[in-house]
């Protein structure tokens, strides 16, 4: 598959990246929103999954989870970690999501942890008409924006939660929950994150 755009530099660190973000618990990076996440059994499409920390949490809690992530190297390495989860993979990344579609799978939850900030505008508006089509009636849009200093190598734009809401509006998502200025869990001080709660 085509290198998806915003993926530059992950490659080149997977093993530092994998070993710092997989160290991080779920519960602790995501204290803020865990009273969303549905009951389970539901079906959650984590974008941007990374490590596959996030995926196998919520497998591990007996939700069907679809995890996308555009990185060979990190989802070589996550699909090795988690061999005994129930986890589907898929190769593909933003803003198109090719993967998912004209297929008939629609989320209750869908999850995009600290990627929505490698999209320029332009990728932002064509995703998240995209992102929106996939999610069920009720089920909600979960996902973080880094604000802070661009590590070098690494393809970044600074996005706004205001634009951010604006834009997921536009494509029929209601917010429900707004958080500025989360601190770091990497102990950097000049990094702070937004995190932004939809439903649709």
């Amino acid at each position: 598959m085509t290198r998806v755009r915003g993926t530059e530099g992950y490659t080149e660190q997977s093993q530092e990246l994998f070993d710092l973000y997989d160290a991080l618990e779920f519960e602790e990076l995501h204290a803020s929103i865990l009273s969303l996440i549905p009951k389970p059994p539901a079906d959650i499409l984590d974008i941007g999954a990374g490590t596959g920390r996030d995926a196998a949490y919520l497998a591990g809690q007996g939700h069907r989870v679809v995890a996308m992530e555009p990185t060979t190297a990190l989802r070589q390495k996550a699909q090795a970690r988690y061999a005994d989860s129930t986890i589907t993979w898929l190769d593909d990344g933003l803003p198109d999501l090719k993967s998912l579609q004209d297929k008939p799978d629609k989320f209750d939850l869908i999850m995009m942890t600290a990627i929505w900030m490698h999209l320029n505008i332009a990728e932002r508006e064509r995703a998240i008409p995209q992102i929106a089509s996939l999610i069920k009636p009720g089920g909600q849009l979960i996902l973080t924006l880094r604000h802070g200093p661009i590590p070098a190598g690494r393809r970044m734009f600074e996005v706004s939660g205001s634009e951010t809401i604006a834009l997921a509006k536009k494509s029929g998502l209601q917010i429900r929950l707004h958080l500025e200025d989360e601190f770091s869990l990497f102990n950097r001080a000049d990094v702070t994150w937004t995190r932004l709660a939809f439903s649709r």
